[in-house]
């Protein structure tokens, strides 16, 4: 089994799960080249769908690692030792069917939610987020176990999903998300758009613990540990959710996200934060002249050039990065310039985009490499209007 296997997450096999799911397990199979599993099976942990194992780990691996691609099915081995074990130790149900085991769970079977469930989920979920944002602790199994006797008949399986859920409509309306809840679309957002709108206006308290954590100042980080400051790039997700009337998002909108982006000082912050790592970067390689030439050019030059900091590989060419910095997760939605798409065109092999995040809790980043919409998908946010 290909060493990169034993690093696969959890969240690359959802993702995985969830494309099978919306494709359907004929096209889901031909799409990638693999035929029809007769022993092991991983049941999709919402639905109960039972879906070919090792289909879902070869897709899964591209998913993780898009620079190497998805795995063929002979590039590696399937079985009860490699990929039912792998999955099995990701926390994944699996049936075998050459054992009689049944290849779906009835009891989880997809059904969708009411609007009562869905607004009892948003209710909670909105509850956990204003106490994050206000830096206070509670305990989610807990109020997890404490929504299982209100809502009809779901696993906590199911209420853990959909709260994944909740987590992509709150992308979608300019929002923080619950932190360790990583969005997930579904079917149902334009009824999680209405529930989580409506319920936004009847807490005061949420409202003001979100405007407080993007517009608070931010300084520059003291004492970072550079050698483990650098995370993976998640990797893109497929978009398999129906799309929602754009006169209903804008209506509902809320732009706390873009707020954060105003936030200078969090920005400031953010870029310094990569200059120290970009110079510590150069020095560890034995390269301190080139670690004296890193330069912060937002500041030296002003906003504009299509790129924040001057940098260097270690053959001495020039690396132009540019930094967006979040105090939320990873997966935390940011805006970019038509200038700094263009440039990033323009120069595909020397530009680099760093994500920070956490900015507050312990900064660390990720870095993809030339175009960002390589790497990201691009929703058109603001149009300049003018007369000619």
């Amino acid at each position: 089994m290909p060493a990169a296997l034993s690093t696969l997450t959890r969240h690359a096999v959802l993702v995985a799960l969830d494309e099978f799911q919306r494709l359907g397990r004929s096209t889901f199979l031909r799409t990638y080249g693999f035929g029809e599993a007769r022993d092991y099976f991983v049941l999709h942990p919402v639905s109960g769908l039972a879906c070919d194992s090792k289909a879902i780990v070869g897709v899964a691996h591209g998913i993780q690692f898009p620079d190497r691609g998805p795995l063929g099915p002979k590039d590696f081995s399937g079985g009860v030792a490699t990929v039912a074990k792998l999955l099995r130790d990701l926390g994944f149900e699996l049936s075998n069917a050459s054992a009689g085991e049944p290849a779906v769970r009835s009891s989880n079977l997809a059904r969708a939610w009411s609007r009562e469930e869905v607004e009892l989920l948003v209710a909670d979920y909105l509850q956990m987020l204003t106490l994050e944002l206000a830096g206070q602790t509670y305990n989610k199994a807990a109020r997890r176990r404490a929504l299982l006797p209100l809502l009809e008949g779901r696993s906590e399986a199911s209420i853990e999903f959909k709260r994944r859920n909740v987590s992509a409509v709150m992308g979608q309306l300019g929002l923080p998300y619950v932190r360790g809840y990583l969005p997930a679309e579904n079917t149902q957002a334009e009824m999680l758009i209405s529930v989580v709108s409506q319920q936004m206006d009847l807490m005061p308290q949420l409202a003001a613990a979100a405007d407080e954590a993007v517009e608070r100042l931010a300084v520059e980080v003291e004492a970072v540990d550079h050698a483990h400051a650098k995370a993976a790039a998640p990797a893109r997700q497929f978009r398999a959710a129906e799309p929602v009337t754009t006169y209903h998002r804008r209506a509902i909108r809320r732009d706390y996200l873009e707020r954060e982006t105003r936030n200078r000082s969090l920005g400031l912050a953010g870029e310094k934060f990569i200059v120290d790592h970009e110079r510590w970067r150069l020095l560890k390689s034995g390269l301190g002249q080139l670690a004296d030439r890193v330069e912060h050019k937002s500041v030296s030059e002003g906003d504009g050039l299509g790129y924040d900091v001057l940098s260097f590989e270690s053959d001495g060419s020039e690396r132009y990065i540019e930094v967006k910095t979040t105090a939320f997760s990873e997966l935390t939605p940011f805006f970019v310039t038509a200038n700094e798409l263009d440039f990033a065109r323009t120069e595909p092999d020397r530009f680099a985009l760093c994500r920070v995040f956490d900015f507050r809790q312990g900064p660390r980043f990720f870095e993809v490499r030339g175009p960002v919409e390589r790497h990201f998908h691009l929703d058109p946010a603001t149009f300049r209007a003018s007369l000619q």
